[in-house]
């Protein structure tokens, strides 16, 4: 078993085992390493910022904080990659600053030769995207309301250039056709809407709760649509 893949396991065993933890030696037995490498281990664990708690004396051992979320240390090189690929691609997306943010994270626990493969790997992947089309501070307001279900402001000018300000409880991001769209219920028109990114000038979140409204609203999705959930559908 490799590094990267021993860590996954253990840190997944110490998970199903809650409170109750688990000694080194257990560890050790379990996948056939010394005590000193299941140790160096656990280290390596904690410093990639795993909430990993020790219990000294008899019936004590190794465990994770509960509820506690583990960073992502098995990924092979062309997943790294892949990744970095994608987020590098498409700036626009929802969350995409978070998601290079997160990327980062996932190369800092690989282990080094994974890395370096993913770094020489990554040298053989040029991408040319095209320029944003619109700011940061309006792309974050919208992913704030987004993600806290929020009433969001906004500024919009519409195609055939009426500018209005509208509330809208945000519902989903959508993108099709090289376009990003916000879709949320307009409280100035009391119906969904789809609003093309690009063409909000400013946003604001309010502190106004959104009031319900599901995906189910939206109706039919575009063509080859699907949610990003990654389940491989």
């Amino acid at each position: 078993m490799k590094r990267a893949e021993r860590l996954h396991a253990l840190s997944e065993m110490l998970r199903r085992n809650g409170s109750r933890g688990c000694s080194a030696e257990r560890l050790a037995r379990e996948f056939d390493v010394s005590v000193r490498t299941v140790k160096r281990d656990l280290a390596a664990l904690e410093n990639s910022g795993a909430p990993v708690w020790s219990r000294p004396g008899p019936g004590g051992g190794y465990g994770l904080a509960v509820g506690a979320s583990l960073p992502p240390v098995t990924l092979s090189p062309a997943q790294a990659v892949a990744l970095m690929a994608a987020v590098s691609a498409a700036p626009d997306a929802p969350y995409a600053d978070l998601a290079a943010a997160g990327i980062q994270k996932i190369l800092d626990v690989l282990d080094p030769r994974t890395r370096a493969r993913a770094d020489e790997l990554a040298g053989r992947v040029w991408v040319n995207p095209i320029p944003s089309s619109s700011s940061r501070t309006i792309r974050s307001a919208l992913e704030e309301a987004m993600a806290e279900q929020r009433v969001v402001r906004i500024r919009y000018t519409s195609r055939d250039g009426t500018t209005t300000t509208r509330d809208v409880e945000p519902v989903l991001f959508a993108s099709t056709n090289g376009q990003w769209y916000l879709v949320g219920w307009c409280r100035l028109r009391n119906a969904i809407r789809w609003f093309t990114v690009s063409r909000i000038e400013r946003a604001s979140v309010t502190k106004t709760a959104c009031g319900g409204h599901t995906i189910h609203e939206v109706g039919e999705p575009p063509a080859n649509a699907r949610p990003v959930h990654g389940r491989g559908e």
